[in-house]
């Protein structure tokens, strides 16, 4: 697998799109993330994105997006995510990434009010919806497991059970280590998402809550999650998310230390391919 990163690690710290992509370059990374809003992206940056990749000969790999509204009980905001999702993969076609990574939230108000099993049904209609799309451009649409209470795909079952009702090759998951740690899902449990995940998350944490630290900084014990990802033997990468360094004017380093600490944990285990 190749080693990537979500570009939001720099963006985060103030650092413009350009310089941040360089800085990638520099570390060493195989690939990045980007992480932007298609439905209103400049055409200068959606350019700007795709000629500094090419000259830095950095691969995008996979368009993060947070669509909450895929599975709102109106159903006029169901559409308008529906479309914004579209555009998602539009531009990932432009910029010839493999995959869009879709986050689908949680079930409201408790589970009440609005019947749980109409919210994962709009996702899963949405979902099959989008990977249809997705496979006529040659993308996936890889899903996230979140690792909170009301979300609709918090383990690894639910995640599994959601991608058979699916039914689709394109839809597929998005493994999280940090996510998984704190779902207190053991590594054997991704046997369930045998040619069933197409891109990973790296990730730290204390164990207690969603954290996003560099590996090394948290509790997670990454080689049993990392065997049982490179037995699953995904065509994929590997890619380093990091949100709000407590340093912003250090954010280099931190990237650095995540990169460092990463590649050591995927060598160890002979993981990362040239």
């Amino acid at each position: 697998m190749k080693l990537g990163i979500i570009n939001s690690a720099f963006s985060q710290a103030g650092v413009d799109t350009r310089t941040g992509l360089k800085h990638i370059s520099e570390i060493g990374f195989d690939c990045v993330d980007i992480f932007t809003e298609a439905v209103d992206l400049p055409s200068a940056e959606r350019q700007l994105v795709k000629d500094t990749c090419t000259e830095l000969n950095l691969p995008i790999v996979s368009l993060p997006v947070v669509a909450l509204g895929l599975i709102d009980f109106n159903e006029p905001v169901r559409r308008f995510h529906r479309e914004r999702c579209r555009q998602f993969i539009q531009l990932a076609h432009h910029w010839g990434a493999d995959n869009v990574l879709i986050v689908l939230g949680e079930y409201l108000w408790q589970q009440e009010v609005i019947a749980p099993h109409d919210q994962w049904n709009w996702a899963v209609e949405a979902c099959r919806e989008l990977g249809q799309f997705a496979a006529e451009l040659d993308l996936d649409i890889a899903l996230e497991l979140e690792p909170f209470r009301a979300s609709l795909l918090n383990d690894v079952c639910s995640m599994a059970n959601f991608l058979e009702e699916c039914d689709h090759p394109r839809v597929q998951a998005n493994i999280d280590i940090s996510h998984l740690v704190l779902s207190d899902c053991h590594p054997l449990e991704l046997t369930l998402l045998k040619d069933r995940a197409a891109h990973v998350h790296i990730s730290d944490c204390d164990g207690k809550i969603h954290g996003d630290l560099p590996p090394g900084r948290g509790i997670v014990k990454f080689t049993p999650y990392l065997q049982a990802i490179k037995e699953l033997e995904i065509d994929g990468v590997v890619s380093i998310e990091l949100e709000y360094s407590p340093q912003p004017d250090r954010i280099v380093e931190w990237v650095t230390e995540a990169y460092q600490k990463t590649a050591a944990l995927m060598e160890a285990i002979d993981l990362r391919s040239s």
